[in-house]
């Protein structure tokens, strides 16, 4: 792509004070490359941005309104629509059922609470998170998409807090950072024997989660384990043929700068 003047001279400047440090040839390359791929991405999120006019350009949320600084990591996967492909098709079996409620234990900026409100107009979404600027980022993306009434923003989510959503038909959406090895368990929480979930497994933290919650829901539950997936957005299909991204900007802009391992279990409370 073609840098701006002044985008430039930040790149430059940035090259010039790693080069001129103390550290060691190696350090300087590891440094360089990183601080480079970094303002290269910022760079292009900023395109993208001005491209979609700050609207998902597809996926099941496709149209959904971004704030600029609601969303720092994975701008560009966001703004696409191809955040977390994999899960398209376990979403799109969300919004057809009759859930009364949804549960977005870990909502972060609110992608997936504001994104589901929008589709499921009749459904009870409730968010909650245990951080206060991830709270308020979620409820301002409510109101700029106009479902700001109709999500409830909390604070830390505890297992005796399932009890409270076993009467009507729920889904509980969790992502949080490896704390499901606690929260997720039927044997102190029985409630979860009767709701739907999702969850991010961090296996990337621990390699026995993944194993430990399959094993915990397995006896109530079908479970679908889905694996990470890299793939290539289709540009040609929704920009302009005059907007051109080469491959390596394209792995830029879809990357979500996962730490390692991030499966999720799709798992769905067994027919009696």
């Amino acid at each position: 792509m073609k840098y701006p003047p002044e985008q430039a001279t930040v790149f430059i400047d940035a090259a010039q004070k790693i080069i001129q440090s103390d550290a060691g040839p190696d350090v300087k390359l590891r440094e360089l490359w990183k601080s480079l791929i970094t303002l290269h991405s910022m760079a292009l999120n900023y395109m993208l941005k001005c491209l979609t006019g700050g609207r998902v350009l597809s996926g099941p949320f496709k149209g959904m309104a971004l704030l600029s600084e609601g969303i720092e990591q994975h701008s560009g996967a966001v703004l696409l629509g191809c955040y977390e492909k994999e899960l398209h098709n376990a979403i799109e079996r969300i919004i057809a059922e009759p859930y009364q409620q949804i549960l977005n234990i870990g909502c972060s900026f609110g992608y997936y609470s504001v994104g589901l409100a929008m589709r499921m107009p009749t459904t009870a979404i409730n968010a909650y998170d245990i951080d206060p600027a991830a709270r308020e980022k979620c409820k301002a993306a409510a109101a700029l998409n106009g479902v700001g009434d109709r999500i409830k923003i909390s604070g830390e989510f505890r297992g005796e807090d399932f009890a409270a959503y076993t009467i009507k038909k729920t889904l509980a959406l969790v992502d949080i950072e490896g704390a499901e090895m606690h929260l997720l368990d039927p044997a102190r929480y029985p409630a979860l024997r009767k709701m739907d979930l999702i969850v991010e497994l961090h296996d990337c933290y621990d390699p026995s989660i993944s194993k430990t919650i399959l094993e915990r829901f397995s006896p109530s539950h079908d479970i679908e384990f889905i694996q990470n997936k890299t793939s290539m957005f289709p540009f040609e299909d929704y920009l302009d043929p005059s907007v051109k991204i080469d491959p390596f900007d394209n792995l830029l802009l879809t990357s979500e700068l996962r730490e390692g391992p991030t499966p999720w279990a799709v798992m769905r409370t067994k027919s009696i």
